[in-house]
C-alpha cells in the first residue's frame, strides 16, 4: 500500500504567463507557494476476488475490468501510460476540487508518485512535474498552464521561470521573519463557487490576441514582487501589487471574474485590505487578501458569509508518507 501527500498551491504573480503558447514566444515567470492543505492518494493492488479488476474512489466510485473504460480522464491515461493494473485507488483532499488551487494537478502529481512507488521506483520531483504536465496537457488535452504541476511537485515559495527551453524553479530567498509576516498578513476565503479551470482557460483563449499586453505587464510585476519579498521596501507593497495584478488579470478574459466576485473583492478592499486576487484561472474558488493585522477583524466581518481558511506555507512538495511493499505477479 502507498499513500502520497501532495500540497495545493497559491499563485501570486504571473499567472497566465505559464501557458505554453505564450511563454515559448515571450517567456514567462510566476511567483507561487505551496501551503499546508493537501490531497492524499492511496493506492494498492486489488486482490483477485472481485468481478472487477480496478476500483477507484474519488467524487464517485468506479469499478471496471478494462482500464480503457475508466471515466476519469487523468486516472485512465496515467494507468495506461505507466501500465498500471489491478489497483484500488482512493483520493481524499483537505479542500474542494475546481477551486483555483491547482487541485487537479496536485492529484495528478500525487497519483503518479503513488504509481511509481507501487512499482518500487523512486522518481525525482522534476520528472513527476514533467509527466504530470504531459498527462494533463497532452494525454487529457486539458487547457491550462504548467505552474500547478511544478508547484505541487517541488513545494516551497518559488519563482518559476518559463522559456522556449522549458522551465526552472528558483526558491525565493526570504528571511523567516519576513516570510512569517507575509503569511500572517494573507487572508483566504472560499467564495463557494467552483469551476473547471480548463473551461475557464478555453473561454479566455478566445481573446488571446487582446490579452498579450496584459500578460507581459503581469510578467513584469514578478520582478518587482520578488524584490519586495527579498527585502527591498515595505512588505505592504506586496499587497498593493496584488491589487494591480488582479486588475490586469481581469482584463485577460471574460471568464476571469463575475459580478458577485467583484462585489466581494470591493468589500474586502473597502474594509482595509491593501490588495488581493482570485486564485487560479478565475470564475470562482478562493479569494486571498493582503491585510494589515489591525484591519483583519474588519475584513473578516465583511466576509462573514464566506468560509475563512487559515493556512501556513509549506516547503516539502509531494511525498510518499506510507510505503508498504507488496508482492504482485502480473500474468
Amino acid at each position: 500500500m502507498i499513500i502520497t501527500k501532495t500540497p495545493f498551491r497559491m499563485s501570486f504573480f504571473g499567472g497566465g504567463t505559464d501557458m505554453e503558447d505564450y511563454f515559448k514566444e515571450y517567456g514567462g515567470a510566476v511567483i507561487s507557494t505551496s501551503f499546508d492543505k493537501y490531497c492524499y492518494v492511496n493506492v494498492r493492488h486489488l486482490p483477485r476476488f472481485f468481478e472487477y479488476s480496478t476500483e477507484l474512489s474519488y467524487s464517485r466510485i468506479e469499478r471496471v475490468t478494462d482500464v480503457t473504460c475508466i471515466q476519469h480522464p487523468a486516472i485512465r491515461e496515467a494507468m495506461k501510460m505507466l501500465d498500471m493494473r489491478e489497483i484500488r485507488l482512493t483520493y481524499e483532499a483537505d479542500l474542494p476540487a475546481r477551486s483555483g488551487l491547482g487541485t487537479s494537478s496536485s492529484f495528478a502529481v500525487g497519483m503518479l508518485n503513488a504509481f511509481y512507488a507501487l512499482k518500487g521506483k523512486y522518481v525525482d520531483k522534476k520528472r513527476l512535474a514533467d509527466e504530470a504536465i504531459y498527462l494533463e496537457r497532452v494525454l487529457c488535452n486539458e487547457a491550462g498552464g504548467w505552474q500547478d504541476q511544478i508547484a505541487a511537485s517541488f513545494g516551497g515559495f518559488n519563482r518559476i521561470n518559463f522559456s522556449a527551453e522549458g522551465y526552472e524553479v528558483n526558491p525565493i530567498i526570504i528571511s523567516q521573519e519576513r516570510k512569517c509576516q507575509l503569511n500572517e498578513n494573507l487572508m483566504m476565503f472560499f467564495t463557494g463557487f467552483t469551476r473547471f479551470s480548463s473551461d475557464v482557460q478555453k473561454v479566455n483563449l478566445k481573446h488571446k490576441s487582446d490579452r498579450i499586453s496584459q500578460l507581459k505587464e503581469m510578467q513584469g510585476l514578478t520582478d518587482w514582487a520578488e524584490k519586495i519579498l527579498t527585502g527591498e521596501g515595505c512588505l505592504d507593497e506586496f499587497g498593493r501589487l496584488l491589487d494591480l495584478t488582479w486588475k490586469l488579470k481581469r482584463q485577460t478574459g471574460s471568464a476571469v471574474s463575475t459580478e458577485g466576485i467583484d462585489e466581494l473583492y470591493e468589500k474586502g478592499m473597502k474594509a482595509g485590505a491593501l490588495g488581493g486576487k482570485l486564485l487560479g484561472a478565475g470564475g470562482g474558488g478562493f479569494l486571498i487578501f493582503y491585510v494589515q493585522p489591525d484591519k483583519q477583524e474588519a475584513v473578516r466581518k465583511e466576509m462573514q458569509d464566506l468560509m475563512y481558511i487559515p493556512f501556513q506555507f509549506e516547503n516539502d512538495g509531494t511525498r510518499v508518507i506510507h510505503y508498504s511493499p507488496e508482492y504482485f505477479q502480473i500474468d
